[in-house]
């Protein structure tokens, strides 16, 4: 695209149409404005309109936006373009990137354009800068940095305050590569060479404009316009001080060490009133500053204790007397935050001698930790307004950066070392605020939210388990006298309630499970409450409490629910009513987890099919909630399998309710819920009995089409259902070609390395469910397929899917069948005991999985007592390997027996594969043993050694002693003692 008048008009135009209201001038321009952007210097063009101060500024500003998005699909290669796009979507289109030399000209340009453009197109292009750098510099734009630098130092000269933090603005969002990233030798170079060129000049414009801040205070005449870019500047220095210091001390950093803390410590200390004084804007500047500031201390006091311990007394009572004055403040939460933050990393370091005192310690719970624990104003908005904000933050821990829980953070740092202090103050805190609350609770209500929430947050759960345990009150007597009060009452605040519901929920361990039923009906009632939070909260409670286990069994059975189970459900389907409350996730799981543990009668079970696929029908028109979707399918699965497997009368009924919602969602491509649907089908096929209706057999039809085998992430769904299928319908499936059909799917499975495992689960089930003689005339081809791509890729996962195979075709069809289908691939007659030595032995002893362990031994153990290939006397040696693997495979744990690393797939092999299958658990098929009638596959072995050997005595304890090595002889001899067997 040539750069002339024509162009320039051309552009105009376009770029205003992209901001008309009507539709059809803005298609055509977005239209035209797609087409061209694959024309040879668009993006230059598009510039060079930014860069005309004569054009309207809207039309400017809607090219510097397009200028930036252009840069972000086209600068980087197409290779990488391609990778981008392809993990989330990889049918999208690859753009071809922007050409070196029409590269070369937008980074000379842009620079100068971005700083003298207005603020609005600054903003623009400065992004833009970004997404060249992140790719380009330092290495590829060594020009930038000597720009930045120059552009700088100019700026200061004429006290050019929008220009230096243009610069400063963009060199932050450039150096932020160093935060956060692996440390390697290329990334530590980009550093030195950024530090080299900007270090010095950073400390200048720093104490420059620090000096120029002070000036303007102490004389007297400042005012918040003139201070403004100033506090602006200096936060941004702060901002890229943290980057360049992040991933080890910088040299130079070190040595002037002095200025820069001295300024930290003054930003912390001073107050601008010509700021501050007005709140808003001018004082959030000046929080970000103070904020900026607390992250760089608390960085060297993590990172470089030992260069900063000369300063911390200093900043520990400076960040201390800031913290007193703003703990109250709304709207400082940054400020907050960041400061306790950095009081919390003293109190666990070898310095939390500085909290020795108990006055100091009374101090930072009185003055710092309850101000933030308390309930504000904008926790109550969030309550009312943002229930969705509100329970990711309390109940999913995602509040990790809010005051009231750094606040507890901040104590339980320091109870690390003063831990029976901290409990003293906090237990007569809590004990004050019970007192407020018992005098007034209509109006104090806020202080019993308090006390609750500390007793919550500063509970100690035990790792990787669900019971939580507080040495701050006794849970019983709380529960009693605090919780339980809060749950039987009719009225009081909602947050209130909210609070007692989290409280019980949390330590639900503790509670005995008699008080626990007695308080079901109180909390089933609040799933009726108009509150989001408190419903939501109620929910999570009862789901919560029926997972509880008690030695392995479920502390709350079906006896326990059953009383409140019609009002139960009732409340829960109709809380899915409430607005906002439509996909409550909370709502959902606590519905599927009552139908797994509660017992249904026909019209209970009516009832909630009806209300589960009314809702399900809903999802489907504009599915949005993937946690909520989940939960919903699983709770159709776990009432389907439930209540068909124990009144199977039920299934037509079920499937009268369900086909419609399946049908809609396979034949109007809802292809979000596809993986769902075909699990479900899966469910309904396997609760059937042989014949299955004509209904199902169409589906079978749809099934072994190509088309449905397209999307990944179907497979693992469709493989469920097909097996099946091929367990319900066998007679079928050797009817009508369909067999071939199956092997086909099998073929194309097993060839591609992420469903290479899909493959075998197919060609396992066909052989648990058929006959011989309908498989023989395509067992050659499958033979041929399996070790043409053993050959051509021995991957260890294979290997293993193909002796588990392997051992399966012999356990149902016996070694003859094994050895004559195999050999007969080869005229030589020997493939079977080539494929046994370099494969079936070596890979043997590294099956894991209960059901396959045991398979794979008994199938082995046969290979040695019946096949004619090992029990030929030339074959000793490897008879002898074998049954080395089996008593590997059967004596030893599975750490001592599988030490292969996991294999890392090619690179390319998974390039734009996108897996959305989520497993239904409660939709997932039984494993069935196909070798259920041995008991011992242990036993079984030595028992059929004792028979081989009592045909030839004398042969087999000499191969023993000769094959196997020490520790499985001695294992082979004890089981021997075991089972009270002889090899002679």
């Amino acid at each position: 695209m040539e750069w002339n008048a024509e162009t320039l008009k051309i552009l105009s135009e376009c770029f205003l149409h992209t901001l008309s209201p009507n539709h059809e001038p803005r298609r055509q321009a977005e239209s035209y404005l797609s087409e061209a952007s694959d024309k040879p210097n668009f993006g230059l063009a598009v510039l060079r309109l930014v860069a005309e101060t004569n054009i309207d500024d809207q039309i400017r500003i809607s090219a510097a936006v397009n200028f930036k998005n252009h840069l972000k699909s086209r600068w980087i290669s197409v290779e990488t373009n391609k990778n981008h796009r392809g993990n989330n979507n990889p049918d999208a289109p690859v753009l071809s990137p922007i050409d070196d030399t029409e590269k070369e000209q937008i980074k000379q340009l842009i620079l100068p354009l971005m700083l003298s453009a207005s603020p609005r197109i600054q903003s623009q292009l400065s992004e833009a800068l970004v997404v060249i750098g992140k790719h380009d510099f330092p290495k590829a734009w060594p020009a930038l940095l000597p720009q930045i630098v120059t552009s700088l130092r100019q700026g200061m000269e004429n006290n050019d305050y929008v220009t230096v933090n243009g610069i400063l603005g963009t060199a932050n969002s450039i150096f932020k590569k160093f935060r956060y990233q692996y440390k390697t030798n290329d990334l530590l170079l980009d550093l030195k060479y950024c530090l080299d060129g900007l270090a010095a000049p950073l400390l200048e414009v720093f104490m420059r404009t620090a000096n120029v801040i002070d000036s303007m205070v102490g004389g007297g005449a400042v005012t918040a316009a003139n201070l403004k870019p100033l506090m602006e500047s200096q936060r941004l220095c702060c901002r890229i001080f943290f980057s360049l210091n992040f991933m080890e001390i910088p040299e130079f950093f070190e040595d002037h060490m002095k200025e820069w803390m001295g300024e930290f410590k003054k930003y912390l200390t001073s107050t601008y009133p010509a700021l501050e004084g007005g709140g808003g804007d001018g004082l959030a500047l000046v929080d970000d500053l103070r904020a900026a500031v607390c992250e760089n201390i608390s960085l060297y006091l993590e990172r470089y204790e030992e260069e900063f311990a000369g300063y911390l007394k200093d900043f520990a009572l400076a960040v201390w007397t800031l913290l007193v004055g703003v703990s109250s403040a709304t709207g400082r939460d940054r400020l907050t935050i960041t400061a306790i933050k950095f009081l919390t990393t003293i109190s666990t370091s070898v310095h939390h001698n500085l909290f020795a005192g108990a006055d100091v310690l009374q101090q930072i719970c009185q003055s710092i930790v309850i101000p933030n624990a308390r309930l504000r104003e904008e926790d109550e908005e969030l309550f009312e307004f943002n229930y969705v904000e509100f329970v990711r933050r309390d109940i999913e821990g995602s509040d990790v950066d809010t005051r009231r829980r750094i606040a507890c953070e901040l104590l339980k740092g320091i109870a690390t070392n003063y831990k029976t202090e901290v409990q003293s103050i906090v237990v007569e805190q809590i004990k004050n605020m019970l007192a407020v609350f018992n005098a007034n609770p209509a109006e104090n209500w806020r202080d019993k939210d308090c006390a609750i929430y500390l007793v919550v947050s500063l509970a100690t759960r035990k790792a990787g388990g669900t019971s939580a345990s507080t040495d701050l009150v006794d849970v019983g007597e709380f529960f009693g006298s605090v919780i339980i009060p809060e749950i039987q009452s009719q009225s009081g605040s909602a947050m209130l309630k909210a609070g007692a519901l989290k409280f019980f929920t949390v330590f639900r361990n503790e509670i005995p499970k008699q008080t626990a039923v007695g308080l079901m009906g109180d909390v089933v009632r609040f799933l009726a409450s108009e509150s989001n939070v408190v419903h939501s909260y109620a929910a999570n409670c009862v789901e919560k409490l029926l997972l509880i286990k008690d030695g392995g069994q479920r502390r709350f059975n079906s006896t326990d629910i059953n009383p409140f189970l019609p009002i139960l459900m009732t409340n829960l389907f109709n809380a899915l009513k409430f607005p906002e409350s439509e996909e409550n996730s909370y709502v959902m799981k606590c519905i599927m987890r009552v139908l797994g543990v509660a017992d249904f009668s026909q019209e209970v079970a009516g009832h909630c099919i009806t209300g589960l696929t009314h809702l399900l029908s809903e999802v489907c028109k504009n599915p949005k909630n993937p946690v909520y979707n989940h939960y919903l399918f699983e709770a159709v699965a776990g009432l389907v399998g439930r209540v068909c497997e124990k009144d199977p009368s039920l299934i037509p009924t079920f499937e009268a309710s369900i086909f419609p919602i399946l049908q809609y969602i396979l034949g109007q491509n809802v292809t979000e819920f596809w993986p769902y649907a075909f699990q479900l089908l899966a469910q309904l096929v396997n609760l059937n009995k042989p014949p299955l209706p004509a209904s199902y057999m169409s589906i079978f039809e749809l099934l072994l089409a190509t088309e449905t085998w397209k999307g990944h992430a179907n497979t693992p769904a469709l493989v469920q259902l097909l097996q099946a299928y091929l367990k319900k319908a066998p007679d079928e499936l050797s009817q009508g070609g369909r067999l071939g059909q199956v092997l086909g799917i099998f073929q194309k499975l097993v060839d591609i390395p992420s469903t290479e495992e899909l493959g075998f689960y197919v060609l396992n089930t066909i052989i648990e469910n058929l006959r011989y003689d309908v498989i023989a005339p395509f067992v050659t081809h499958i033979w041929t397929a399996l070790f043409t791509k053993l050959m051509q890729s021995p991957k260890v996962k294979f290997i293993k899917c193909m002796v588990i195979y392997m051992s399966l075709f012999l356990v149902k069809y016996g070694p003859p069948a094994l050895t004559d289908s195999i050999n007969a691939i080869q005229n030589d007659g020997k493939l079977l005991g080539s494929i046994i030595e370099q494969f079936w032995i070596p890979h043997l002893k590294s099956i894991i999985g209960t059901i396959e362990l045991k398979l794979t031994a008994v199938a082995s153990t046969r290979l040695i007592c019946e096949s004619t290939v090992l029990l030929d006397p030339a074959a000793a040696a490897t008879w002898g390997k074998m049954l080395n693997s089996i008593v590997t495979l059967l004596s030893r744990p599975e750490e001592e027996r599988v030490d292969e690393d996991p294999e890392v797939p090619e690179i390319g092999e998974n390039v734009g594969y996108s897996a959305s299958f989520v497993r239904l658990h409660n939709a997932g098929k039984k494993d069935e043993d196909p070798v259920s009638d041995i008991r011992d596959p242990k036993e079984f072995l030595v028992r059929s050694l004792a028979r081989l050997s009592a045909m030839s005595p004398g042969r087999y304890p000499t191969i023993i002693q000769q094959s196997l090595d020490p520790a499985n002889q001695t294992a082979l001899l004890q089981l021997c003692s075991t089972y009270n067997c002889t090899i002679v």
